[in-house]
């Protein structure tokens, strides 16, 4: 369940924010309030018309039917300007909920851009996008009934009163002595749901990051025949989910049968005080029908209440997630960082840099190196020996935790990530395509391209050939992540991306891995014209296409063990010799 006192806090805290987001809309928020008072004064105006209209039915053959159809004609006009107050309340509730819920997705997309990527490989990416979307709906559903019921059912039990007081004050007693049972099971209700649909919507965040991923990967689920276990797992957390559900949806149905019971005995008590006071004199049948009107309306917004507080507390669970993502730092530039640099030589230094994902578990440790303008660096070694770490900290998706990465004699830190990033290329084992024409992939990095300088980086890439086969050629639309090309198709797009853009510096991360090795050996002439004059960084698997490389690093364990040309490291015969010779040996 948590701390209570924590929860307290985080419901105040939530609370605070969420009026925070609503203060720019005051202006709405009066509007809404004005015609909230309006509703409720008309339609607590309705049962004294009637009242009276009751009262001019004396009995058969006594009947002021000139007096009755007066009180008919009022009743419809007051009826007519509450439905108008209505639907104006409901027209400022909803621009007052959606511009707030909007303005939270664009924030929280907007954060996400730069969040550092740590946060992104530490949380599944289904918990977050259950948090932009699933956690913001549940929000606006809470504030918009918090707006439409809550103003409306406040208004109600003040308005009500009021009028009670004024036909007779010791039956309004009775009235109001009764109702705080009411308060009591709402607020008993309300300390129980907000620590349950908090609950809720971490296991759906959950739930949605399995999905996410099962639909993602389903080739590899179904290949490797894990689907039993992937249900399995389902139905674990949706078991889970289910019983916080269960939980939580009891103590909240709880509410409307408890307060129903006690509006029963509210309407019983004004009944049986009422009938009294008709008999001695004391109200006229119509003020008594009257008085019951008022004592039904009275507990009706209790009911009401009980069921908003309830969606309330699902709200403020979920705007509690939305506001953690957003409470979470984003990465900051220093305030003297450069924001404009002119192209270099492009030469890099890695001078005694530390670095670890984990602080318990070391990686790169004092490492070490000179790139002079214009070299192939080639990156090669076994898995999880920093060959992709070392990618990360020149891109500074993570900044070394010592030491100092220098470009053209100027640390990175003290330039912005995105003057950084404007100097390299990369293409990356894994590939990328946003949903989109196949034109609009090629210029992601340079949107204001040419046509001609589009398709010029196609052939290069020696993607132009199977683009004009498409049905639309460049103009093909591409499913989500390239869904309707082979892998390899999705590999030449991401290297005509590159072929555009012709940065100063490249980063080629198993670049050619899912091509064939006909195709392979082109892309290579194509790479080694574009890397010509370029200081590009290749980390490769297939010795074979690292040949031709300036230098050669071998990685083992974060650090750099042998470097050289790829003769001088055979004739070293070290490591290098035994990753060569364990691809090519016969």
């Amino acid at each position: 369940m948590g701390n209570p006192e924590k929860n307290i806090y985080d419901t105040k805290r939530t609370l605070k924010r969420i009026l925070s987001l609503i203060k720019p809309y005051g202006f709405f928020v009066v509007l809404s309030l004005l015609f909230a008072a309006g509703v409720v004064t008309l339609t607590l105006y309705a049962p004294i018309l009637v009242g009276n209209a009751v009262d001019l039915i004396v009995g058969p053959g006594n009947v002021d039917f000139a007096g009755i159809k007066a009180i008919l004609l009022e009743i419809i006009i007051v009826v007519a300007f509450t439905a108008v107050f209505q639907w104006l309340m409901n027209l400022c509730n909803n621009h007052i909920t959606y511009s707030i819920v909007a303005k939270i997705r664009t924030q929280a997309f907007n954060h996400i851009q730069g969040l550092p990527l740590r946060y992104i490989d530490a949380n599944q990416s289904g918990t977050i996008i259950n948090r932009v979307i699933t956690d913001v709906d549940q929000f606006s559903d809470g504030l918009l009934m918090g707006f439409t019921q809550l103003f409306t059912g406040v208004a109600t039990i003040v308005g009500t009163l009021f009028f009670m007081l004024s036909i007779n004050v010791w039956i309004t007693l009775v009235v109001v002595l009764i109702t705080p049972l009411s308060f009591f099971v709402a607020g008993f209700v309300a300390k129980k749901t907000y620590v349950l649909f908090r609950r809720q919507s971490e296991i759906r965040g959950e739930m949605t990051g399995l999905i996410d991923e099962m639909v993602g990967n389903q080739k590899i689920v179904q290949a490797f025949n894990h689907q039993k276990e992937a249900i399995e797992n389902f139905e674990e957390i949706n078991e889970r989910l289910k019983d916080c559900s269960h939980k939580a949806i009891f103590f909240s149905s709880v509410t409307n049968p408890a307060t129903r019971f006690v509006n029963s005995i509210v309407y019983a008590g004004v009944g049986i005080t009422g009938a009294f006071a008709a008999i001695n004199g004391m109200l006229s049948v119509g003020q008594l029908s009257c008085f019951l009107s008022y004592a039904n309306q009275y507990t009706k917004p209790f009911n009401e209440i009980s069921g908003v507080i309830t969606e309330l507390q699902n709200a403020l669970a979920c705007a509690a997630k939305v506001f953690e993502l957003l409470d979470e730092a984003e990465e900051t530039e220093r305030e003297d960082a450069i924001t404009q640099m002119e192209a270099g030589e492009a030469s890099v230094d890695l001078e005694h840099v530390y670095f670890s994902y984990n602080p318990e578990v070391k990686l790169l440790e004092d490492l070490n190196l000179s790139v002079k303008p214009g070299q192939r660096v080639a990156i090669v070694g076994p898995t999880g020996c920093g060959k992709s770490t070392l990618i990360n900290l020149l891109m500074r998706f993570y900044d070394v935790d010592s030491g100092e990465i220098k470009i053209d004699g100027i640390n990175t830190q003290k330039m912005t990530r995105n003057v950084l990033r404007e100097r390299f290329g990369m293409v990356l084992q894994e590939t990328w395509l946003q949903a989109g024409t196949i034109r609009d992939n090629i210029a992601y990095g340079n949107p204001d391209a040419t046509q001609e300088e589009i398709i010029n980086a196609a052939k290069m890439a020696h993607a132009h050939s199977f683009i004009k086969r498409l049905p639309q050629g460049y103009d093909t639309v591409l499913a989500e992540n390239g869904g309707n090309l082979s892998q390899g198709q999705k590999q030449l797009l991401c290297i005509a991306r590159v072929m555009l853009k012709l940065p100063p510096m490249l980063i080629l991360d198993e670049a050619t891995s899912s091509i064939d090795t006909r195709t392979e050996i082109r892309i290579q002439k194509a790479f080694n014209t574009l890397m010509e004059g370029r200081t590009s960084f290749v980390v490769a698997h297939r010795l074979s296409t690292i040949r031709e490389s300036d230098i050669i690093l071998v990685m083992k364990n974060g650090n750099i063990i042998e470097q050289g040309t790829h003769e001088e490291l055979l004739k070293m015969n070290g490591f290098y010799t035994e990753l060569y010779n364990s691809q090519f040996a016969h």
